[in-house]
């Protein structure tokens, strides 16, 4: 986002041409992540910080009418270009042929545990599961979707895990309070039985991953994600 900002010349930032919502437009394209609102007004100065508010109101109501493809939508504490999530279904099917892998339940399960118990160690996670998480901890550290966040003072001094910025785009989630109660989805097993779908970026599937005990946590961005046991 900063490389964005820097390359903008004196003519961009003025707004002037283009227009203030091509280049909110264009930054919110070219970012690798959701930019935040603080970011998209440092971008044009604090003395527009107001004109900033009235044209992402306005590009977010263009990005709404219907006949789009793509829509503007608030996750990880900023905003993004996603597909529409009524193209969710076609999207799939396309993202599935060229990619079949995804995250396995029992990779799902770990990182549910760790989503609702963080920070927690991993003899922690293991006394939950039954089994030892290490191996799925350190593929969930390289996908970026946990992160260790200290040591517990206990003897031996164990690694604690949590959730990363990545883990809420994942699933779609704009912060960690997003988080539905356990209870509100226990009971869910049965549709947690069969092969959850790949998800399409920014389509909203409905896919549930399994939380210890019966319970679940909301899905939806598992494209590219490897199987793992």
């Amino acid at each position: 986002m900063s490389n964005a900002v820097e390359a903008m010349t004196t003519e961009e930032r003025s707004g002037s041409d283009p227009s203030m919502r091509a280049i909110l437009e264009a930054l919110l394209y070219a970012s690798p992540s959701p930019v935040t609102l603080a970011e998209l007004k440092e971008a044009f100065g604090a003395d527009r910080a107001s004109e900033v508010d009235a044209a992402l109101s306005t590009l977010i109501e263009e990005y709404g009418a219907p006949g789009r493809g793509l829509t503007i939508e608030r996750v990880g504490g900023g905003f993004r270009i996603v597909t529409r999530p009524g193209l969710a279904e076609i999207l799939r099917e396309f993202v599935q042929r060229r990619n079949r892998t995804r995250l396995s339940r029992a990779a799902l399960e770990t990182l549910s545990v760790v989503a609702y118990r963080q920070p927690v160690t991993a003899p922690e996670i293991e006394a939950i599961r039954g089994v030892n998480p290490s191996a799925i901890l350190r593929s969930l550290l390289d996908r970026r979707l946990v992160r260790i966040s200290g040591r517990k003072k206990v003897v031996g001094k164990p690694f604690l895990y949590g959730t990363t910025p990545e883990f809420l785009l994942h699933f779609g989630l704009n912060s960690l309070d997003d988080l539905p109660s356990m209870e509100e989805f226990a009971g869910m097993l049965d549709e947690l039985a069969a092969p959850a779908p790949v998800e399409a970026p920014g389509g909203a599937s409905g896919v549930t991953v399994q939380q210890p005990g019966g319970e679940a946590i909301p899905g939806g961005r598992e494209a590219g994600a490897e199987e793992e046991e």
